[in-house]
This record gives C-alpha cells, sequence and structure tokens, in this order.
C-alpha cells in the first residue's frame, strides 16, 4: 500500500531534482565481511556525513550508518556525473546515467519515465538487495566545486529535499537505515535506505 501510495505521489517535482526509492521489504545482509576493503571515504565526504548527522541530531533524530554499498554507487554516480555528463538542461535531470559504464543508461526527466532504472542500482552496481532513493548537489560547470557546507545549505532550503534528510512529510514514518555518500569535483550524491547493510565503511581515502 505504502509502494502505491508513494507512485500516485511521485509526480512531486523538486527544485533541484530529487530520486524517490522505495525500499522493499526486507532485511539486506551481506554474507562478508562487517567492512568493505575496497570502500573509503574523502576528507569532504566525511564532512558531508558528519554535516548531515549533526543536523539530524539538532532535530534530535539518530544518526544513520554508512553503507558500504549505498558508498559505493554514490562515488561512482558522482564520478559519472562529472566525467561523463549523462545530465543536460534541457532533458535528462542529475538522477541520469551515462551509458560509459557498467549499469543500464539512462536519461531521467522531470516526469520520472526512468524511475525504475534509477530504483534498481543499488542492487545493479553494488548487490544491495533493496531501493533506496537519492540526492544531489552540483553543477554542469566544471569549474564548479562541489561542497558539503554549499550542499547542506541548498538542501535545508529546499522542503523536499529537507524533509528527506529528516524525515518529515511524506517520509515520516521511515527509519532511515543506511546511508551512502559520494563527492566528485563538482557533484555530490548521497542515497539513503532504510534497510540496514552490516558492510560498513571506516577506511579514510586521504
Amino acid at each position: 500500500m505504502l509502494h502505491s501510495l508513494f507512485k500516485r505521489n511521485y509526480s512531486l517535482l523538486l527544485a533541484s531534482t530529487l530520486l524517490f526509492m522505495l525500499t522493499a521489504g526486507f532485511s539486506y545482509k551481506p554474507a562478508a565481511m562487517q567492512e568493505d576493503p575496497e570502500i573509503c571515504l574523502s576528507k569532504e565526504e566525511q564532512r558531508m556525513y558528519d554535516l548531515i548527522m549533526a543536523y539530524r541530531q539538532q532535530k534530535k533524530l539518530p544518526a544513520i550508518k554508512i553503507s558500504a554499498a549505498l558508498t559505493k554507487v554514490a562515488q561512482i554516480h558522482a564520478r559519472d556525473l562529472s566525467m561523463n555528463k549523462p545530465n543536460n538542461a534541457d532533458k535528462c535531470n542529475m538522477h541520469s546515467w551515462s551509458s560509459k559504464g557498467n549499469w543500464t543508461p539512462c536519461c531521467y526527466d522531470s516526469k520520472h519515465t526512468q524511475s525504475q532504472c534509477m530504483w534498481s542500482k543499488p542492487k545493479e552496481i553494488a548487490g544491495f538487495q533493496a531501493d533506496g532513493f537519492e540526492i544531489v548537489s552540483g553543477s554542469m560547470d566544471d569549474n564548479y566545486i562541489a561542497t558539503s557546507d554549499a550542499a547542506l545549505a541548498g538542501w535545508k532550503k529546499s522542503p523536499g529535499h529537507h524533509a528527506v534528510i529528516v524525515n518529515s512529510g511524506i517520509w515520516k514514518q521511515r527509519t532511515w537505515q543506511a546511508i551512502g555518500i559520494g563527492v566528485y569535483k563538482n557533484y555530490i550524491c548521497v542515497w539513503v535506505a532504510s534497510v540496514e547493510d552490516k558492510n560498513t565503511v571506516q577506511k579514510k581515502c586521504d
């Protein structure tokens, strides 16, 4: 019923565009280690995580555990947006994916005609057996440097993005169990899911 309700409300358009992705009704339990050795956080990615958690704490909300799977997806998407530019000002927004990787490409437009392509990315790229959703901050200008402070400031001003971060509005009944952060040059991607990922990220890239 929640999934149907979400689809009926999915026509909501956000200023910076949002990808809403419903979680599946089961737990994701990777069989391997508690820490993925291939995934690390840069200083800016760690700062983005810390800022979001600090803001949630101000709102008396619990911290969200870093997910290796969602961080992998976020980092790959930030790089794809910056390097391959699947988005454009006319049609494809920042939730689009290029054809230059081991994933299904798609042009994500304001009518959400490619929503399923996006919902499948955590499973397709990282084997995460649940859907998630993404918020993105960035610019097509190659000279722009995305920063965590600017990203959070912008999301606070956007009702849709803010609702995701603080679990308000249509997200009020959700409890985020996993978060992934990706920062690359002119883009910052944040993915969230209400399914726990047993694989975390503690390693620092720099």
